[in-house]
C-alpha cells in the first residue's frame, strides 16, 4: 500500500496516538545523551527542480538484481531519484552535496525480527552495551552516557548484554564478568546504575543504585551483584517510578538515535509478554494494548527517524482465543504510511504449539481474517524421539490452515523465526505451501554447540537456508536481530555470526554454516523488503524506491572478522534526510561539523 506521506502520517498518526491515550495531547520531545543525531521535526519545502541531495565519490553498494557498485546518487523528495548521478542530474542551488570520500555505502538495514518498541519503553536511560568489549569499554560507555545526562538520573541497561560479551580472554580476571559496584562508581559516581542480564537477570548495581534499591528492601551483594528475583523486583521499581508518558517519548528518541547509529533504518516490531506489573514480570513484559502510544505520539509529530513495522502478538491459552479474535475483527493490517505501519499476528499467534494448545485454531482464524502469521521456534528435533520439535507443530498448522484456505500463507508471506534446530525435510516442507523463515545469530552471546545429531549447530542452519533458497522458486529467507533482550540489535554482530559462526568467546558453534558477507548483507537489506510486503520500496539503492542508506566507517567487504563487529554509520539517511551524522562528513555550505541543518 502507498499511502500519501504528508496527509497519512499527520491524519492517520495523530488521531490513532489520541484516541489510544484517551484524547491525550501530543508533546515535542528531544535527543538526550547523544550529541550526533538529529531527532527534529523536518519539514519539505516546496518542490524545486534540483536534487534535494547527492552523494558522491563513494563506493555504493546498490544489492540490487546485478550486485551493482556506483559512485554516486540524487535523491528528491524522500527518493532516489538517479543511481549514477554522473549520467543526468548535476548540482542545482537547492541540491546539498556530499563528498564521501571513498567511503562504503549499503542499503539502510531493514531488521525483520526484534522488539524495537521495548526498547522505547525502558524506564531510565537505557544504554546498550552490546557494543562493549570489555569491562573499560563499559566504563567509557556509562562515564559518556552520564555527562549527557542530569545528576542523579538512572543509567540502565536491560537486556541485549551478557558477560560473554566482554571476554577477551579467559586468563584475564577482567573477562567474561559483570562489572562491579566499584567499576560502575568510578564510570558513573553521580548516577545510579542497574544492568539486567536478558529476561530476569542476573544483574548489578553501583553505590548509588543500591542504596535506593536497599531502601525498597531489594537484596544487593557488597561487590553489586544482584541475583534471585531481586533484578525483577528492581526492574518493576524503576518502571513504577520512573516511567511516564514523557519519559517513554524521550526514550523512544532513545532508541531511534541508537538504531540510526548503527544503520537500522527499518523495524519490523515483534510486540511484548503481556505485563502483569508484579515481580514476574522481565525485560520482555510490557501492556500490549498501550506500548505503541508513545511511538505514535512521536510519530505524529514527525519526530520519528527510523521506520517501523508493527507485528500483533498473542498468547492465550484460551482455546478460544478471544483477545486474537476481536484484534482479527477491530484492527487493520498494513495501515499507516512509509514511516509506521501496522503488520501482521506474531511472533506468537497462541501460547504453545503442542497438539493440545489453541495454535493450529488460532492459525485457522488468522487464516481466515486474510492477516500474516509469524511465530517463532527455538527448538531442535532430538533422536531419538516421538515428541516434534516446535518448528515442526508450526509447519504442519500453516499446512493446515493453508488447506482450508488454500494460497493462504504464499499470499500473504507467513513466516517461522529464529528456526536454530530446522532440517532440509522442513525447510522443503515450508517452501511447498510458499512459507518464509526469519533468521538471526542470537546464539552469539550465550550459545553452545549443540549435542543433537540431527542438528550439530547452533543456528540457525545459515547455509542450508540460503541454498535452498537460491533454488528456483526457493524459499524467501531474511535476517533480523531479535533485540534487545537476549540478542544485539547491532546488525554488524550478527552478519559476523552468520560468516564465521563463532559465538561471544570466538568458540565455532555453528560449524558448517556459515554464508558469505554478500549473502548476509543481502538477507539485511534487499531479500528484507519480501517481509515487509514492502520490496517494491525498500532494500536496494534504486532509482524511485525510497533513499534510505547508510554511510560505513570501514569497507564491510574487506575489515577482517574482528572489526565487522565494530562497523559502524558515520551517516545515516532516512527518507532522504540525513539523520544521524558522526561528524566525520561535510557538505558544501555545512559549518556546523556533526549536525546535519534542515534547509527551512
Amino acid at each position: 500500500m502507498k499511502t500519501n506521506r504528508r496527509v497519512s502520517r499527520r491524519k492517520f498518526m495523530k488521531t490513532a496516538a489520541a484516541v489510544a491515550a484517551s484524547g491525550s495531547a501530543l508533546f515535542s520531545v528531544s535527543s538526550q545523551g547523544t550529541g550526533k543525531v538529529e531527532p527534529k521535526k523536518r519539514h519539505k519545502q516546496p518542490s524545486h527542480p534540483d536534487p534535494d541531495l547527492i552523494l558522491v565519490n563513494g563506493r555504493i553498494h546498490t544489492m540490487d538484481a546485478g550486485n551493482r557498485i556506483v559512485s554516486s546518487v540524487a535523491i528528491k523528495d524522500g527518493r532516489f531519484i538517479d543511481v549514477d548521478t554522473s549520467q543526468r542530474y548535476y548540482q542545482g542551488r537547492e541540491t546539498r552535496l556530499i563528498d564521501l570520500r571513498g567511503r562504503t555505502v549499503v542499503p539502510g538495514i531493514i531488521d525483520n525480527h526484534n522488539h524495537f518498541v521495548l526498547m522505547g519503553n525502558r524506564p531510565g536511560f537505557h544504554t546498550p552495551l552490546e557494543n562493549a568489549y570489555s569491562i573499560p569499554d563499559v566504563q567509557a560507555l556509562y562515564a559518556a552516557r552520564a555527562a549527557g545526562i542530569p545528576r542523579g538520573a538512572w543509567i540502565t541497561t536491560i537486556g541485549g548484554f551478557h558477560p560473554n560479551h566482554i571476554y577477551a580472554n579467559p586468563a584475564d580476571p577482567l573477562s567474561g564478568r559483570m562489572p562491579t559496584l566499584a567499576e560502575l562508581d568510578a564510570a558513573a559516581p553521580n548516577n545510579p546504575v542497574f544492568i539486567e542480564v536478558g529476561f530476569t537477570g542476573p544483574g548489578a548495581t553501583n553505590s548509588a543504585g543500591k542504596a535506593i534499591f536497599e531502601s525498597q528492601g531489594i537484596a544487593v551483594a557488597a561487590d553489586g551483584s544482584m541475583t534471585g528475583n531481586n533484578p525483577s523486583r528492581a526492574l518493576l521499581f524503576l518502571r513504577q517510578t520512573l516511567l511516564n508518558p514523557a519519559e517513554r517519548r524521550r526514550s523512544v528518541i532513545d532508541a531511534m538515535n541508537y538504531a540510526a547509529s548503527v544503520g537500522v533504518t527499518t523495524h519490523l516490531d515483534q510486540g511484548a509478554f503481556q505485563a502483569t506489573n508484579t515481580v514476574a514480570d522481565g525485560s520482555a513484559h510490557e501492556d500490549n494494548f498501550t506500548m505503541h502510544i508513545p511511538f505514535l505520539e512521536v510519530y505524529g509529530q514527525d519526530q520519528g527517524i527510523v521506520r517501523l513495522r508493527i507485528n500483533f502478538l498473542h498468547m492465550e491459552s484460551d482455546p478460544n482465543t478471544p483477545e486474537l479474535v476481536q484484534r482479527l475483527k477491530n484492527a487493520f493490517p498494513f495501515f499507516g504510511d512509509d514511516m509506521v505501519r501496522t503488520g501482521g499476528i506474531g511472533e506468537f499467534i497462541a501460547a504453545g504449539t503442542s497438539v493440545t494448545s489453541p495454535f493450529a485454531a488460532a492459525a485457522q482464524r488468522v487464516a481466515q481474517a486474510g492477516w500474516r502469521a509469524e511465530v517463532h521456534s527455538l527448538g531442535r528435533r532430538q533422536t531419538p524421539s516421538s515428541n516434534p520439535a516446535d518448528f515442526e507443530l508450526e509447519i504442519m498448522g500453516f499446512e493446515a490452515a493453508n488447506a482450508a484456505f488454500p494460497g493462504i500463507v504464499r499470499d500473504t508471506r507467513w513466516v517461522v523465526a529464529h528456526v536454530p534446530g530446522i532440517t532440509q525435510e522442513w525447510i522443503d516442507r515450508l517452501q511447498a505451501i510458499g512459507g518464509n523463515l526469519s533468521l538471526t545469530g542470537w546464539q552469539y552471546l550465550a550459545g553452545t554447540l549443540p549435542t543433537s545429531t540431527v542438528a550439530p549447530y547452533a543456528g540457525p542452519p545459515f547455509r542450508m537456508i540460503v541454498d535452498s533458497g537460491d533454488r528456483a522458486g526457493g524459499i524467501h529467507s531474511g535476517m533480523s536481530s531479535d533485540g534487545m533482550q537476549i540478542a544485539p540489535m547491532n546488525p554488524w554482530i550478527h552478519m559476523y555470526f552468520a560468516t564465521t559462526g563463532l559465538n561471544a568467546r570466538k568458540v565455532l558453534i555453528n560449524p558448517g554454516q556459515q554464508i558469505t558477507r554478500q549473502e548476509v548483507l543481502s538477507l539485511y537489506t534487499s531479500r528484507n523488503g519480501w517481509f515487509l510486503q514492502e520490496e517494491d520500496q525498500l532494500g536496494t539503492i534504486e532509482e524511485g524506491k525510497l533513499a534510505d542508506l547508510v554511510v560505513l566507517n570501514q569497507d564491510y567487504f574487506s575489515v577482517s572478522n574482528d572489526d565487522l563487529k565494530k562497523i559502524r554509520s558515520v551517516l545515516t539517511i532516512v527518507d532522504g534526510e540525513v539523520v544521524y551524522n558522526a561528524g566525520v562528513l561535510r557538505w558544501q555550505g555545512d559549518t556546523d561539523h556533526g549536525r546535519d541543518r534542515d534547509r527551512r
